[in-house]
């Protein structure tokens, strides 16, 4: 996910992917330490990325998160 595509979502729609990133990230971090094994380990730094990068915006926004 680009930082322009970021900057045309609206408020909502990037708190809403916020919380789906979050989720997901929750959600392999979990499978990992259950012993499992993801397809592609570096999804996880994909997300995080993106996770920080829709911080970002909504910060530039003025948004507290």
């Amino acid at each position: 996910m680009k930082m322009a595509e970021i900057r045309k979502m609206s408020r909502e729609e990037k708190l809403k992917k916020l919380t789906e990133l979050e989720n997901d990230l929750l959600r392999i971090r979990t499978l990992v330490r259950s012993g499992g094994a993801i397809e592609n380990p570096g999804m996880v730094k994909a997300i995080r990325k993106d996770i920080a990068r829709l911080k970002q915006a909504l910060a530039e926004d003025g948004y507290k998160v």
